[in-house]
């Protein structure tokens, strides 16, 4: 089976540089198949017969402690998932110049609907959407100065969420469809 593995909070704002080799590398060693990397900000595809995605997880995360000497939580998808939680963001939703949509990707402890009551969520300038294992944010830029989105840095439950566009997410979806083909 395909999946992703979404790490957290590496190569973002010149903070936890990790080599996307050493990554490659960490789960090539675990007997991982077809290991690629999709730009520098912590997002791999992979093979295995594996099935259980928090044990998945928890491998990646170990082998990655061990590789770097940091933490990197890990949050593995398979692609049958992604491409659901994909196939449900509006097609106008984009990342462009008039607006930004992101999908915050939850871990298993905040993964209901209800986590929508406990984003700063501003009516009239953000607009969000529950889909299992993610909520999808969307935001014109002109208004992005007005978003309270950005206060849920800090709270308790930020840190069992990573971040990707939907740019990003659209195409880890495309890339995870057909056979993996190793990078050059």
């Amino acid at each position: 089976m395909v999946y992703v593995a979404f790490l957290r909070g590496i190569n973002v704002g010149g903070k936890a540089i990790v080599s996307m080799a050493a990554i490659k590398g960490a789960l090539v060693d675990l007997g991982l198949s077809d290991v690629r990397t999709y730009i520098n900000s912590g997002n791999v595809i992979f093979s295995t017969r594996a099935s259980d995605t928090e044990k998945l997880g928890a491998r990646i995360e170990k082998a990655l402690g061990e590789r770097t000497g940091m933490p990197i939580p890990v949050l593995v998808t398979d692609h049958k998932v992604l491409k659901k939680l994909v196939d449900g963001i509006p097609p106008n939703w984009v990342d462009d110049k008039t607006m930004r949509t992101y999908v915050l990707l939850l871990w298993k402890e905040l993964d209901d609907g209800k986590i929508l009551e406990r984003l700063p969520v501003r009516p009239g300038v953000d607009n969000v959407r529950y889909a299992p294992g993610a909520v999808i944010w969307q935001v014109d830029r002109k208004d992005i100065a007005k978003s309270r989105m950005n206060r849920i840095i800090g709270t308790p439950y930020y840190k069992q969420i990573t971040v990707r566009s939907v740019t990003t997410m659209r195409k880890l979806n495309e890339l995870t469809a057909g056979p993996i083909r190793p990078a050059p």
